[in-house]
This record gives structure tokens, C-alpha cells and sequence, in this order.
């Protein structure tokens, strides 16, 4: 015999009951530190020209590789990096001296080339690691810093003969090279006369005065009595200077008008369709700040402006070492989440600790009091490696600014406008979202990047 029920139900009474509802959740939803924190430039007329000093740079400074199995070549139009071969543009002297270099593989440990040793070849470093120990004052090694893929070494060696390394190079990790040695490069250069007269030019070429950062250079007297001549001197730019134009991210919202007219209680339908739909486009304009090729601010960093960690995870050394890059008020550390575990289990292994750092009343981790914000869209690698950036912000400072257009017709947020476009013969109404931006690197050393920064290991201690 069951028990007789004595009230009404809660199922039953739920019938009757007014359920409290949350708005739709989008889990894609990021906190989205970089847009919040760069500032915000209007890019009148949908560009924006940097204008800068005359700087004497050629080419991105890294050459590439073509691997078939474990056999790695050197593509020949890439030698063009090399300062000796910068400017020649002959594919068929530079295919065939491309087939002269030799491959080589080192161990973890293994010595590459050691100082005080004859420097009689160029090394290009195809993959892996490799360490630059020199002497230090006192007669005890010191660390010079990390070459990685793509960087070189001893290119002045194919020019003189009674050079000497005055660096020693230690493989890191397991290391692929390719070699070049003076021989070679000479019986190369004998053999064609266009790249005999190219390097006659470039060995006699005067070299054109620049400031430490490559900067075409002022003169300027200083420290001097009486009355001597003072120098005369002008501030050359840049002839090409480059133009950033706004990208844009776009969508199609559509809602039906049944929807529209009847289901907007107690929240509006097409309301929260658009902030969803705006959500989404604002992930999308971070993800492009950080990765566009054209952009994006890990590809806009200058190589000169790049250091790899020492020996994997991100440690303080190499935090330390990316702040001597960025030491011009630097603003904030940019990482993936993964990444900024990593730093800090290598804290903890340790026995440091990581600042606190206030931002809007809220605390985050920094390191040298300069605070560490999390981006998801800093890519991770199939290898489990990401990067970290740090930045100077502001046009004041010359720093990383964001671009965007305001004032556009049926602007919803700065840079962000809706715009109806119709309602079809299904009575779909369709709204264009679009979203304008991109970002531009004042001056190089604004922005630097650590890389190889291995997310999955543990700590140092573990």
C-alpha cells in the first residue's frame, strides 16, 4: 500500500512557476586582455602610415629549409640573408652554392665550434638549439645567449683567412647544421664572375655610419672648448615608410521575424543574437592581432627582437633576458595560460615567487613588477611550445598601438558597426556585423618575443 500524497507536488507546482533564466553562455568567451589594454588609435581614411629613421636592414635576418626525410637543404634565394650575399639575386650561382653546403648532426653537449679555433666556415642552423658561451672576464665562461632555427653564424669567416672563432657554439638539443667552409665559397666565387664582382663590392664598400640601433646616424660634437666647427648633420627617414591598413571581420546575423516579434520575453531575441555574434568577432579580431601574417604582432616582431629560453620551460633568466629587450618602459607580459604555469613552476622549483601585481583592484601575476596577462590565442605548437611578448604600448612612448576607424555609419562600438540589410521573401531579416582593426610596432624595439617556450614539462625540481 503506497502512502497517500498529502500536497501538491513540486513537479506539478513548476507548472505554474516563472522560471529564472540566464541569458544564452558562449564558453568561447575570453577576457580578452590585449584589446583592453592597447590603446586605441583612429586610422582616419582606413590607414596608417609609421614614419621612422632611415634604418640599415635588409631582409628578416633567418634563412629556411626544405627537409626530405632527414636530408635538410638550404633553399638557395635564402643565402640572400647572408650579409656577403645580400643584394645578389643570380638563382643559379646561388642553387649551385647551396648544393655545396654540408649537413651535419649534433648531440646534446656537443661542441659546434669552439673559440680560439681557425673560423674557416659559415654554420646555418636548420633545427634545434644551440648555446653561445664566450670568456669572461676573469677567465670563467659566460653565456652570450641562444641560436635556434633559421639563425647563422660565422658568415665573415668566408672572407678572411687568419680569422678565429671568438665563441664557442654548444648544441642545446639535438642539432641539425649546414656548412659552408671559405674553400667552397671561394671555388664558388671563381667560378662566377657576378659573384666575384658582388663580393668585391660588398668587401669594399665604406661602411655607412649608424647609431647602435642601425639607425642612419646624427652627428653630433660634444665635450669640446674653444672655438671649433661644429658638425652638420640631417635626420634621413625612411623612403618606403610602411602603411598599416584596417582589416576587417565580418558576419551575416539573420533572425526570423516570427522570432523577432514574438519570443522576446524576457529577454530580447536579436539583442542577445548580436552580443553573441559580437562576442565572436572580437575573439576573432584578438586571434588576428596576435597571428595575421601581415599584422599580427608575433610575426611583426622584429628577429632582432627574439630570444629563445635556455632550456625549455620559461624560467626567470629567460624573462629576464626578454625585459633587457623591451627595457624602455615596458608595459605588459602577453602568454598563453599554459605558458604562464610554466613560469611559474620554474618560480616555485626555485623558491621564488612571482609579484603580485595590482591592476584595476584586482591582482595578477607579474614578474619585476611588470604585470603577465593571459591570451589563449598565443598559439601552442604540435610540440607543445608557445611564445611569450612583451610590449611598450602608446604612440607617446613609441610603443605597440591598436588601430581602428570610429564614427562609421550604425555604429554599435567604437571600430564595430550593424547594419540592416533586409528582410527576404522568407521573412528573414538580416543584419551585416562587421568589425575594423589591426595594429602597427612603432619603432622595433616596442614589442619582444621569447620563444620555444615549453609549455608541458614540468618544473625544474620535479
Amino acid at each position: 500500500m503506497t502512502d497517500q500524497q498529502l500536497s501538491l507536488s513540486t513537479s506539478a507546482a513548476r507548472k505554474l512557476a516563472t522560471t529564472t533564466k540566464t541569458v544564452p553562455q558562449m564558453q568561447g568567451i575570453s577576457s580578452r586582455w590585449l584589446i583592453k589594454l592597447l590603446p586605441w588609435v583612429r586610422a582616419a581614411g582606413g590607414a596608417y602610415r609609421v614614419n621612422r629613421r632611415l634604418t640599415y636592414t635588409v631582409g628578416d635576418g633567418r634563412i629556411t629549409f626544405v627537409s626530405t626525410g632527414a636530408d635538410v637543404r638550404v633553399i638557395p634565394a635564402e643565402l640572400g640573408e647572408l650579409p656577403p650575399l645580400r643584394g645578389f639575386d643570380d638563382e643559379e650561382v646561388l642553387t649551385g652554392l647551396a648544393g655545396r653546403f654540408t649537413q651535419h648532426e649534433y648531440g646534446p653537449g656537443e661542441v659546434i665550434v669552439e673559440r680560439g679555433r681557425p673560423a674557416d666556415r659559415v654554420v646555418l642552423i636548420a633545427h634545434g638549439k644551440v648555446a653561445r658561451v664566450g670568456d669572461g672576464a676573469y677567465g670563467d665562461e659566460v653565456d652570450l645567449g641562444v641560436l635556434a632555427d633559421g639563425e647563422y653564424f660565422g658568415d665573415g669567416a668566408l672572407l678572411t683567412d687568419d680569422g678565429t672563432w671568438d665563441q664557442t657554439l654548444r648544441a642545446l638539443t639535438a642539432v641539425t647544421v649546414l656548412t659552408l667552409g671559405r674553400d667552397g665559397f671561394r671555388a664558388a666565387v671563381d667560378r662566377s664572375e657576378d659573384l666575384a664582382a658582388h663580393v668585391d663590392a660588398y668587401t669594399s664598400a665604406p661602411d655607412r655610419p649608424a647609431d647602435d640601433n642601425g639607425e642612419a646616424a646624427i652627428a653630433l660634437a660634444s665635450g669640446h672648448a674653444g672655438e671649433v666647427s661644429l658638425p652638420g648633420t640631417f635626420v634621413d627617414y625612411e623612403p618606403e615608410p610602411r602603411e598599416y591598413e584596417l582589416s576587417v571581420a565580418q558576419t551575416v546575423l539573420r533572425v526570423h521575424s516570427r522570432v523577432a516579434d514574438l519570443y522576446n520575453e524576457p529577454m530580447n531575441q536579436t539583442e542577445q543574437q548580436l552580443r553573441l555574434t559580437v562576442e565572436a568577432l572580437r575573439e576573432r579580431q584578438e586571434a588576428e592581432l596576435v597571428n595575421n601574417r601581415d599584422f599580427g604582432l608575433l610575426h611583426n616582431a622584429d628577429f632582432s627582437q627574439r630570444v629563445h629560453t635556455r632550456t625549455g620551460p620559461p624560467t626567470p633568466d629567460d624573462m629576464d633576458e626578454l625585459l633587457t629587450l623591451v627595457w624602455k618602459d615596458p608595459a605588459f607580459f602577453l602568454a598563453h595560460p599554459k605558458a604562464i604555469a610554466a613560469f611559474g613552476r620554474e618560480c616555485s622549483a626555485r623558491g621564488v615567487y612571482p609579484d603580485a601585481v595590482d591592476v584595476g583592484g584586482n591582482k595578477v601575476p607579474g614578474w619585476r613588477g611588470i604585470p603577465i596577462f593571459p591570451c589563449n590565442k598565443i598559439p601552442i605548437s604540435d610540440t607543445k611550445t608557445s611564445s611569450i611578448m612583451l610590449m611598450r604600448t602608446g604612440e607617446d612612448a613609441q610603443g605597440v598601438v591598436g588601430l581602428h576607424q570610429t564614427g562609421i555609419p550604425d555604429e554599435h562600438e567604437p571600430g564595430l558597426s550593424v547594419r540592416f540589410m533586409n528582410i527576404d521573401d522568407k521573412a528573414i531579416l538580416s543584419y551585416l556585423v562587421s568589425v575594423y582593426y589591426s595594429a602597427a610596432v612603432l619603432v622595433p624595439d616596442a614589442l619582444g618575443v621569447l620563444e620555444s617556450v615549453e609549455v608541458a614539462r614540468g618544473g625544474a625540481g620535479a
